[in-house]
């Protein structure tokens, strides 16, 4: 069998383009006087970055992103806010290159990341950090050039608090005892072709969205810092001797960043989270933390008895401690993440929150070294934790006074407060500041303003009895001033282990879709993530089971619960598990809905195993490979029951996706092809899992919103 690429007659033939809803046809939603949000609304509303703050805890800068209306072109925006002064207003920051990644130097200048350098250098782009200084009124002077290599893109950096280190990374190859090297050869192309040849041992074939290097990885090396810039060959904290040393990514590969690295208060050894690379790997969650010396020699491997994920290091401020989240279960993903903490005075390692059922996402010491803060998902909301070291108590912190949301970006600040971003599923993030953990006050209107002037949403949460007589949460969005009868959408989430949880997302964002004349239901259904471990256990070996019950209750508690919504009038969306779970309802609750929307869904699970990258995830959720787990396997395959396929469905894909590879998408479209069945096969040659691009987006939105619209009839019409 062939395969086309992207140019091929028959993907080019499928690609279907839909125009997007008129003004006309928003405004003829009954009830609804405001403008409600659009595709393009969601598309270009500004996108504020994570904070960053100098030392005293006095000064802050973010990023915004800038998406132009007419050319959908991104741009950053960049700001400082005087945090010492209440109602101060944020002062623009005009930065002469374009510039990522700011952060605070002990010097008091702001560091950052460009590919591009000032006019009339003549340097090639390549990845660098740069400085510049900011005087009394915000103004950035010109940049200076802190780091850069004449064979190796920076991806990143961070600074250590002492003002005389820097640790940066990027891709090079494990020969090179420099930040890269001019004669290092990519080893899987030996000619005289353009095969690529890969070896068993190598690990990773392909990972996310890109194919692998073998002999390439993500490699730290720390560098002295005198006047702002770096001096000497810089160490690489994975061992100067390749023969010796740890071959490894870090930060980790696709997602791993700063969050994994942290200098001692002396900046005389780094702690680090790294993947070794090795035949293993596509098979292991086996993440630890190493420190170097920053001598040369191999790092030490602190976790080397927990063959699970260990991440995040963070160290005390008077370097006693070293705190990291990290699981129990090998090759589980989702695993409770709990708090860790070693002793170097004692040499113990005690599991802080064994007693707590919460998973937490972030990590961070308090000022007084005394505490730690942390976020974790509760039920639909993310809030702050605050940890006693000596006693492992977990006190929820009040943040936003019961209307969390949803908190990330969270820094403890010297004084006892915090900065923080906050978003929710009715608004994108805002920046807020607390005053000694208390209740937060906001700093930005980046979008709330322009939120207000559209259409207002509600969001109604309910709880229901679903599969095994557990409590399961959901949600319902809606026009707040719509009437009825509204057509219904069933939103389910990827992951399996994941939440529709009360927060903002760019791409499956329950407003927009809402705003469009649509009541969204989306169901937190077993496998879910901030319910307790056993809850999100439950899913394993069990896909289309207690979910689908879950969901077929949930709906109707929805229902149940607004009588305006027209349960009668109904389309099932979902995108990664999601798409599989849209795949199985189409063959195992086939007379519920008017239309599907499926991404990157998984059709065919035997197909599905032996062409996914990370083999660890079916092989825990499915009880081993598909040889050792055949019936578990084909229990809860799609393919197996396309034969009671009927209902219209919308396949998207994207052809770098190699977790779910589109040719499962490709598979199901041609189930629905040869049964006669209504269907449209969207392709994104160039995105991977999620669809990033602005145009991309608005395409994927449009057809989307279009296919609703063709089978819901929003104005209520045969």
């Amino acid at each position: 069998m062939r395969i086309l690429p992207a140019s091929g007659a028959v993907i080019a033939a499928a690609l279907i383009a839909a125009a997007p809803l008129s003004a006309q046809a928003l405004s003829a939603i009954p009830g609804v006087t405001a403008a409600p949000m659009s595709a393009e609304d969601l598309v270009t509303l500004p996108r504020l970055g994570a904070p960053a703050v100098n030392a005293a805890g006095t000064l802050a800068v973010y990023t915004v992103t800038i998406t132009d209306p007419e050319t959908l072109k991104r741009s950053p925006a960049h700001y400082l806010i005087d945090l010492a002064r209440p109602g101060a207003a944020p002062v623009p920051l005009a930065i002469a290159i374009r510039a990522s990644g700011l952060a605070f130097g002990a010097d008091g200048a702001l560091y950052f990341l460009s590919s591009e350098h000032p006019v009339g250098a003549g340097a090639a782009a390549r990845g660098r950090v740069w400085r510049v200084t900011l005087g009394k009124d915000g103004a950035a002077g010109a940049p200076q050039l802190v780091a850069g290599f004449p064979d190796a893109d920076i991806a990143g950096f961070k600074l250590a608090s002492t003002g005389d280190a820097i640790a940066v990374w990027g891709e090079v190859p494990r020969e090179c005892r420099t930040f890269g090297c001019a004669n290092a050869k990519a080893r899987y192309l030996p000619g005289p072709g353009s095969g690529r040849l890969y070896d068993g041992s190598d690990g990773f074939v392909r990972h996310w969205d890109r194919w692998a290097t073998p002999g390439l990885h993500n490699r730290i090396f720390v560098f002295g810092l005198v006047d702002g810039r770096v001096v000497g060959d810089g160490v690489p904290v994975d061992g100067d001797d390749p023969a010796t040393g740890l071959v490894a990514d870090t930060p980790t590969m696709p997602f791993g960043g700063a969050e994994e690295i942290a200098f001692s208060p002396d900046a005389e050894q780094l702690y680090f989270t790294a993947r070794k690379a090795d035949g293993a790997e596509p098979g292991s969650t086996n993440l630890d933390i190493y420190v170097s010396d920053l001598l040369g020699a191999p790092p030490r491997n602190l976790t080397a008895d927990n063959t699970a994920t260990d991440t995040t290091p963070a160290i005390s401020p008077d370097g006693r401690y070293l705190a990291w989240l990290a699981m129990d279960r090998p090759t589980y993903e989702a695993d409770q993440l709990s708090i860790r903490l070693m002793d170097f005075h004692t040499g113990e390692t005690r599991n802080l929150t064994k007693d707590t059922d919460l998973s937490f996402g972030s990590l961070a010491w308090a000022p007084d070294g005394k505490h730690l803060i942390a976020t974790a998902q509760k039920v639909l909301d993310t809030p702050a934790f605050r940890i006693d070291i000596a006693t492992g108590k977990v006190t929820e912190l009040n943040l936003m006074a019961g209307n969390e949301a949803h908190i990330a970006n969270l820094v403890p600040l010297p004084k006892g407060g915090a900065l923080f971003t906050r978003d929710s599923l009715g608004a994108p993030a805002e920046l807020f500041l607390s005053d000694g953990m208390g209740q937060a006050r906001p700093l930005t209107d980046i979008a709330t303003t322009r939120m207000g002037q559209m259409a207002n949403i509600v969001t109604r949460r309910f709880s229901f009895t679903g599969a095994n007589g557990d409590t399961v949460w959901g949600q319902i969005t809606r026009l707040a001033d719509q009437t009825g009868p509204i057509p219904a959408i069933l939103y389910i989430h990827g992951g399996p282990q994941g939440s529709f949880n009360d927060a903002w997302s760019n791409r499956w964002n329950p407003r927009v879709t809402a705003s469009q004349g649509y009541a969204v239901i989306s169901v937190d259904f077993h496998g879910s993530t901030g319910y307790g471990q056993a809850f999100t256990d439950a899913i394993n070996k069990d896909w289309g089971g207690g979910p689908l019950e879950d969901l077929q209750k949930g709906l109707e508690a929805a229902l149940a619960l607004d009588t305006q919504i027209d349960g009668s009038r109904a389309c099932a969306m979902g995108a990664s598990y999601g798409g599989y779970m849209v795949n199985w309802i189409a063959g195992d609750w086939p007379d519920r809905f008017k239309c599907i929307v499926q991404h990157d869904g998984i059709f065919d699970m035997r197909s599905m195993y032996y062409s996914t990258e990370e083999l660890w995830f079916p092989r825990w959720d499915f009880g081993g490979s598909y040889e050792e787990a055949r019936e578990t396997y084909e229990k809860w395959n799609p393919a197996n029951h396309v034969g009671k396929w009927k209902t219209p469905m919308l396949v998207v894909t994207g052809q770098q996706d190699f977790r779910v590879p589109y040719t499962q998408g490709l598979m199901s479209f041609t189930a629905l092809q040869e049964r006669g069945i209504p269907s449209q096969l969207l392709v994104f040659p160039d995105e991977n899992h999620w669809v990033l691009g602005a145009k991309n987006s608005l395409q994927w939105h449009n057809t989307v919103f279009a296919w609703l619209d063709r089978w819901l009839k929003r104005d209520g019409s045969k």
